[in-house]
């Protein structure tokens, strides 16, 4: 399989969660056809990835009002038809309902949305892991 990352991130977790989840698949025998912002997404990247994986990181007013970060951005992205979709997200202390925004705006691109996983920020190398164990099994069963 192989996978494109696209990441929004502001202090450098979301980025990191990125580049751990991109090891863990490559252990796994996944490529990584590229890893690029939410903001400059590297088109070709995306071409050639059987899957894209878009996260980013999560804002709000300690636990009300949490939303992901630049969903305008998320909806601007190319179209995703014939592509599996995963969501993640990164979080302080409550993610909220950003997994299920991110999974209706990949829909609206057109992804076959295979799951998502909020990762808090103070385990991300655990949490990393996790969602690319889920992710291989999801693509794997499909």
């Amino acid at each position: 399989m192989k996978a494109a990352l696209l990441i929004e991130s502001l202090t450098g977790n979301t980025w990191k969660a990125g580049e751990l989840i991109a090891a863990n698949l490559q252990q796994e025998g996944w490529s990584i056809t590229g890893i690029s912002s939410v903001k400059q997404p590297h088109h070709a990247s995306i071409q050639d990835a059987d899957t894209v994986i878009v996260g980013t990181w999560v804002h709000g007013l300690f636990v009300v009002g949490q939303a992901p970060w630049a969903i305008d951005r998320l909806r601007q992205l190319p179209s995703m038809s014939g592509k599996k979709a995963v969501s993640f997200c990164t979080y302080a202390l409550n993610p909220g309902k950003s997994l299920n925004v991110m999974t209706n705006t990949l829909l609206t691109l057109g992804a076959d949305v295979v799951g998502g996983l909020a990762l808090q920020r103070g385990h991300l190398a655990e949490h990393a892991e996790e969602f690319a164990i889920r992710l291989v099994d999801a693509t794997a069963a499909s």
